[in-house]
């Protein structure tokens, strides 16, 4: 065990994580020369075209220094606020951490966020800026901030670049001799933390795991002592990334265990795995489990598909602990789920891996914060889809989630994004300066104001330079209405919405207008109408698509071409009295990240 290390790297999304452990494959030679690629942990084809890390990846890697040969088992995390949780698994299971901070950009905000969880698990942090190849890199003000933020001489911050490998190797060196080695006994009975789960059909559920107690090795049986249930282990391995099959796993090491278990709803991330003993077993803590804010019903577009999408969530629940889901219980669009996210980009990256990995059309509704109403007798409702809204002349208040939002920002762009925050109706708390360059803005802000576009929004003004960050407050009072559309004079309730009153119109005009732009042209015209309690209050009309039905016409009497337009005309009114409209698949998921 004293050469086993355990650690992972953590940083703001796109800060060179994933570039960083490709020098670190290379440097400890895990991966052949003429194998390597780009990126190379990030496995899904989702994770490569985006550009973003989704899921944590562990790695063992071999490496020698000064004669020892040390096992380090690495875990690549994400960086993007939607998938913060992950980032929180890995930390347990780890005895240190490398922080990293793109030197061009410098501390943002979920560098602070990952950094705070990192602390409150006590690891061993070691930190570099990176990105010191770049013509704009600003390296000593970077490290100088990155000291100032973990207390430390500035010497002690290295100064990398991923892309080029420069000082990468100092780097891993000193993770090697400053982060720990594990604790443990593997002569004690088996304790060992579930801190990832993947569903494999001839294996059952396989659960990634960091052993703090004991040894397994395939055909052991093991307890589940949250599920209280027994299981026989097929195959135990590590991680290369890909799975690698070994003949034992020993306390300190991280790898995963094939349960054989079925039934996925038997296994959870923050489970405990022990071999079955007659000794009590003491269970770790698990995770807290995260709330989800964001809200979304989603509907096959094949009915017959409803059984198919409902094992599709079970086994992306399996692999995405912070997802949760549930039958709908008002069927508009026949059977669905009502689903919940951390944030509108776990909400599309969900979607988009049930296209991908399950086949699936969907229909998706408007992602919605969770909203609570008081009735007139003073009961207390909380309601998560616009399908659920209430009658108007039984609600006494409405009340939204309201968060604490922190952006980082250069001083170049704070009148920007000053303006921004205001025109969101954000309340401004306090400003204070990170560094002589950057501000840390806090404001608190309606969840519904941020959980779509308004982080590209915020990129875009910016040009990439200012993050953000949040936590929930609570419930405020707020003026709040559903806004109904209608489209061909159908109420099509997946693109209902909560809006405060005061912004109805605008916010009918602006989906009305979108739905203009991506509803495909009919044989008849189409009006798209947005409704408050039965009163229109913005329309637009998608024109019928026309056929020129006097084109095979080469001159005679001009009535001939007449009676065949009217004949055209009747024929798309009788169309528009008994037509309806087939909305594709990718309007939904369209209007889902326009919002």
């Amino acid at each position: 065990m004293n050469n086993i290390r355990n650690f992972v790297i953590f940083s703001h999304i796109d800060h060179g994580k994933s570039t960083l452990a490709d020098r670190f494959l290379e440097i400890t030679k895990t991966i052949p020369s003429d194998k390597m690629r780009s990126r190379f942990l990030d496995m899904m084809d989702l994770e490569r075209e985006k550009g973003i890390t989704i899921k944590m990846q562990p790695v063992r890697m071999s490496w020698t220094i000064d004669g020892k040969q040390y096992m380090l088992n690495l875990i690549d995390t994400p960086g993007h606020v939607d998938f913060n949780y992950e980032v929180s698994r890995s930390l347990a299971a780890v005895e240190g951490g490398i922080l990293l901070v793109d030197a061009t950009k410098g501390i943002q905000a979920q560098t602070l966020a990952n950094l705070d969880l990192a602390q409150k698990q006590n690891l061993v942090i070691i930190s570099a800026a990176n990105k010191i190849d770049l013509a704009h890199a600003q390296v000593e003000e970077t490290k100088q901030d990155i000291s100032n933020l973990l207390n430390i001489s500035q010497d002690e911050v290295f100064a990398i670049s991923g892309k080029t490998g420069v000082n990468v190797e100092s780097l891993l060196k000193a993770a090697v001799l400053k982060i720990p080695a594990p604790k443990g006994d593997e002569n004690k009975p088996l304790r060992a933390l579930v801190f990832d789960l993947k569903y494999d059909s001839y294996k059952g559920v396989i659960a990634y795991v960091r052993l703090f107690d004991g040894k397994i090795k395939a055909s052991d049986k093991i307890y589940l002592v949250q599920a209280k249930t027994h299981a026989q282990v097929k195959e135990v391995g590590y991680f290369s990334p890909e799975f690698k099959v070994c003949d034992e796993l020993k306390a300190g090491e991280i790898g995963y265990i094939a349960t054989g278990v079925k039934e996925t709803a038997s296994v959870r991330v923050g489970e405990t795995i022990t071999i079955t003993t007659t000794e009590e077993i003491k269970a770790f803590s698990g995770y807290k489990e995260p709330k989800p804010m964001v809200f979304a019903s989603i509907y096959p577009e094949n009915p017959n598909d409803f059984e198919v999408l409902s094992d599709a969530f079970k086994k992306l629940k399996l692999n995405d602990a912070s997802f949760i889901f549930e039958k709908e219980r008002k069927e508009f669009l026949g059977r669905g789920f009502r689903c919940g996210f951390l944030g509108s980009l776990h909400a599309e990256i969900i979607c988009e891996r049930l296209k991908r990995e399950f086949s699936l059309d969907l229909i998706i509704s408007t992602p919605s914060v969770v909203y609570k109403i008081i009735d007139k007798k003073n009961n207390e409702k909380f309601i998560y889809s616009a399908g659920d809204w209430p009658d108007r002349s039984t609600i006494n208040e409405t009340q939204e989630p309201w968060v604490r939002l922190e952006v980082i920002t250069p001083v170049n762009y704070l009148g920007a994004v000053s303006e921004l925050l205001k025109g969101s109706k954000a309340i401004q708390i306090e400003n204070k300066y990170l560094s002589n360059e950057r501000l840390i803005l806090i404001y608190e802000i309606p969840l519904r104001k941020i959980i779509i576009g308004f982080f590209d929004k915020l990129k875009g003004i910016s040009q990439g330079f200012a993050s953000m960050n949040y936590e929930v407050l609570g419930y405020r009072p707020a003026d709040l209405i559903k806004l109904d559309i209608l489209i061909a004079g159908e109420k099509e309730s997946v693109f209902s919405r909560v809006v405060e009153q005061s912004d109805a119109y605008s916010e009918g005009k602006k989906i009305v207008s979108k739905l203009k732009e991506i509803l495909p042209a009919q044989l008849f015209s189409v009006p798209i109408q947005a409704v408050i309690s039965g009163k229109i209050i913005a329309r637009e009309t998608i024109k019928a698509r026309r056929r020129d039905v006097t084109a095979p016409l080469y001159g005679g009497d001009v009535t001939r071409k007449r009676k065949l337009l009217e004949r055209q005309k009747k024929g798309k009114k009788k169309l528009k009295a008994r037509g309806q409209v087939s909305i594709p698949s990718k309007v939904f998921l369209e209007m889902f990240k326009q919002g």
